[in-house]
């Protein structure tokens, strides 16, 4: 047992990574570490778990030393990842017993490995970089791991990737923030991806998260809801840890805005932006639950075999708190929907704090429904994958699947329309001259303006148009697929005076030269400039960046997509034109 209490000064607490200006900012909280000793799960102490009536809670295997991450096959067989030995064990229960039978088997091994999901008989297992695939043989073990993606974003304080396909069939992966609080570099950091299950494809679903591990889709509304832990060192009662519903293209706050709206004290914004200005596009969390109890795999109770009053509900593993007097978390907690919305969280499995909270024997992690109903929760601490049933349990349905249409809805958003040079929303009969230095109209560009290489935009030029109160720039693709066209960068409030934007302009959501330039969200998730990523192999595909004189400064936060700029735009355009590029991958490249 360690506990540690000092007053600490936030912005000594962070690791912030770019510097911080000043703005008058005074705060101190109390800090608290307190780790309550791991004690060996004995059958006399594991008599301290309690469950709602009717719910005994049994030990399904033991000795597993740092299980993680639960996942079932639609046959039963159980996956479990451990990270730190680095590798994945199979379990089964052939016999129906309740008990995972003889010794587990090893079935991959990999240096991180953590999240997991299974679709069509394929095993899909994700690292701190890295997302391998696997067929699944008649036996339950795994063919050999290919590589699918190789080059996710560097881990920092939060490596534990989690995945899970959505009811759309795409797999959705967490990346945490590298730090408690900070500006990232790279803007995978701190999100939620969607991927393609060939790894081909992928996408910043949702941002300003700073690590999200549970997460799962409602099995009435198929909206995708998360538990994301809270910022540390900001006292015992906060931050709590947040339960958000998650939609594409929204920002949740993180790292400088938090829980329902409070402002982070230390941090500042890239590019001069207010805080409040930050606010005021962040979507507030919909639920709160205790601070530093650190939420883990979540799942909806309706693949389960509990009474039907759960099904509509979820359960989640509280792994535990260290950054408090009293220890929080340690547990398995259930949220209660109702009308599609969370409305309360409260303990489902408890007792695994002992000696009146001095001591552990479980820290829960993995969560996941056994095909017999039964719930299963891994101790990443003693190694236990314990085993939660319902005197009245049915089997399982694994296969039970969310209604798909909010998840396609949010995807297909923006997709199969003209170019913007086309819309309605840009009629005009001014036009306007643009031109590159970069590359020739019409010609090939350089593969370091594409996301192979550096990933720089390239230097822009037009003809001033009398009058214009400001300039926009749209890049867009329209050979991409499966998005069409795919929208490459989003720039506006150009001022009047500014006719060029020179190469390499920073990926971020304002700009400070040319000062108050706003950049939007483009398909890939990210704000500024995404270069040309096309197909290895693909024919040349045609990139056209059209500059849109306007009569007017536009009134449009960072961060917004094409169709709100263009809504904006519409009756202001007095002069367009554009010029365009072609660029295309002769040879994969290495990952």
């Amino acid at each position: 047992m360690k506990r540690v209490t000092a007053a600490v000064v936030i912005g000594m607490a962070t690791g912030a990574a770019c510097a911080q200006q000043g703005d008058g900012t005074r705060f101190s909280a109390p800090s608290n570490v307190f780790k309550p000793a791991k004690v060996e799960a004995t059958p006399e102490r594991m008599r301290s778990i309690k469950a709602p009536q009717g719910f005994t809670v049994t030990p399904f295997a033991t000795g597993l030393k740092n299980a993680r991450i639960i996942t079932v096959a639609p046959n039963g067989d159980i996956y479990v990842s451990r990270r730190d030995q680095g590798d994945v064990l199979l379990l089964k229960d052939t016999n129906g017993d309740g008990k995972a039978d003889g010794a587990p088997v090893e079935v991959a091994n990999r240096a991180g490995a953590h999240g997991m999901a299974i679709k069509d008989n394929k095993f899909y297992l994700v690292t701190v970089k890295e997302l391998f695939v696997a067929d699944i043989k008649s036996d339950g073990r795994l063919g050999e791991l290919k590589l699918l993606v190789g080059d996710l974003p560097d881990s920092g304080q939060h490596p534990n990737r989690t995945i899970a396909f959505g009811p759309d069939g795409m797999l959705y992966l967490t990346v945490g923030s590298t730090c408690n609080t900070c500006n990232e570099s790279n803007p995978e950091n701190a999100t939620i991806l969607r991927v393609s299950p060939d790894g081909q494809q992928r996408s910043i679903f949702a941002s300003g998260l700073r690590n999200t591990i549970g997460f799962d889709w409602h099995p009435q509304t198929g909206e995708l809801w998360s538990f994301d832990h809270g910022i540390d060192f900001l006292g015992d009662e906060q931050q709590q840890e947040e339960i958000n519903k998650i939609e594409m293209g929204k920002m949740y706050g993180w790292p400088h805005v938090y829980g329902g709206g409070d402002i982070y004290p230390q941090s500042t914004p890239v590019g001069e932006i207010k805080k409040e200005e930050w606010k005021a596009r962040s979507t507030p969390m919909v639920l709160g639950y205790t601070a530093h109890a650190a939420p883990m795999q979540m799942v909806f109770g309706h693949r389960g075999g509990f009474p039907a009053e759960y099904s509509g509900d979820a359960f989640v593993t509280m792994r535990g708190s260290w950054n408090r007097a009293q220890a929080s978390g340690y547990e398995i907690v259930r949220v209660r929907f109702a009308g599609g919305r969370p409305t309360a969280v409260e303990p489902f499995v408890t007792g695994f704090l002992t000696d009146g909270g001095k001591t552990h024997i479980a820290r829960p992690v993995g969560l996941a429904w056994a095909k017999d109903g039964s719930l299963l929760m891994a101790d990443d601490g003693n190694g236990v994958i314990y085993r939660i049933a319902h005197s009245a349990g049915k089997p399982g349905n694994l296969s039970a699947m969310a209604p798909s249409g909010p998840m396609r809805d949010q995807a297909n958003k923006g997709n199969g329309v003209p170019l913007a040079n086309k819309r309605p929303e840009t009629q005009s009969t001014g036009t306007l001259s643009v031109s590159s230095t970069s590359f020739k109209a019409g010609g090939a560009m350089d593969q370091k303006y594409s996301e192979y290489a550096d990933g720089v935009s390239p230097a822009l030029a037009w003809k001033p148009v009398p009058n214009a109160k400001s300039y926009a720039i749209i890049m867009e693709d329209p050979d991409a697929k499966p998005v069409t066209p795919f929208v490459h960068w989003l720039a506006w409030n150009i001022p009047a005076n500014v006719t060029s934007l020179p190469e390499g302009l920073q990926e971020q959501p304002r700009l400070t030269d040319p000062e108050g330039v706003l950049q939007g969200r483009n398909t890939r998730g990210s704000m500024g400039y995404f270069g040309p990523k096309p197909p290895a192999g693909d024919k040349p595909h045609h990139y056209h960046f059209q500059v849109y004189a306007l009569d007017t400064m536009l009134d449009v936060p960072f961060g917004a997509d094409r169709d709100q700029l263009l809504q904006a735009m519409q009756g202001h355009v007095i002069g367009k034109g554009e010029v365009m590029g072609t660029y295309a991958q002769k040879q994969k490249p290495q990952k």
